[in-house]
């Protein structure tokens, strides 16, 4: 069925579609660590990691830890710690050819985020990744964003995807991770199979592969 689309090609029509940001909204940008930033940094056990290849392959991986697991190197650095997943590492290639990156910090019921750009690097060995262990795991590998841009983002989204009120929630209104993995994907395990795997025992193997 054909459709027909009305874009937007240029910076100008973008701004008087939607107008011009309220002179706060420009201003809040910074480009060292506040002592808020901070406290949120302490408080935050999940961010999302956004990068894109120097070709322009996209990624957005979620990074989750006990709060506080990124790490303050200065006022203008930081590090994540990279823990047990699924080995692709989309993003981390993504860094090595375009080492941009941009991350959304999540504090579990505020509706606010701290979003930070800058560049990235994959470092493998270093002296904090002793403060890094979490249940006996030291990880292989850091990332260390040098901080070029840092902001609070407003609550709007959350409050209107009402996302923190678990009246909303009905994560049983769709099929289990193993039913989805079996109907999308070609693998030889049948849904039980895979339903014994991302049981009980996947929760506890997070830090060990």
């Amino acid at each position: 069925m054909s459709q027909e689309f009305t874009e937007i090609t240029s910076e100008t029509e973008l701004q008087e579609l939607l107008g011009t940001p309220m002179p706060r909204a420009v201003t809040k940008e910074r480009r060292r660590l506040h002592d808020r930033d901070r406290e949120w940094l302490a408080r935050s056990p999940f961010c999302l990691v956004a990068t894109s290849s120097a070709e322009g392959d996209c990624d957005v991986s979620p990074k989750g830890d006990p709060p506080g697991f990124t790490l303050v190197l200065d006022d203008t650095t930081i590090a994540l710690p990279e823990r047990p997943g699924n080995r692709r590492a989309d993003g981390f290639r993504n860094i090595l050819s375009n080492p941009r990156v941009g991350l959304i910090y999540l504090v579990p019921g505020r509706g606010e985020t701290l979003r930070v750009n800058g560049r990235a690097r994959l470092v493998r060995e270093a002296p904090f990744f002793d403060r890094m262990v979490v249940k006996g795991h030291r990880p292989r590998l850091a990332l260390v964003v040098e901080i070029e841009q840092i902001f609070f983002h407003c609550a709007k989204a959350f409050l209107r995807s009402a996302l923190w009120k678990p009246e909303s929630w009905e994560p049983d209104a769709l099929p289990s991770l193993a039913r989805i993995v079996k109907d999308v994907q070609r693998v030889e395990e049948t849904v039980e199979e895979l339903e014994s795997y991302y049981g009980a025992q996947y929760a506890a193997r997070l830090y060990t592969g």
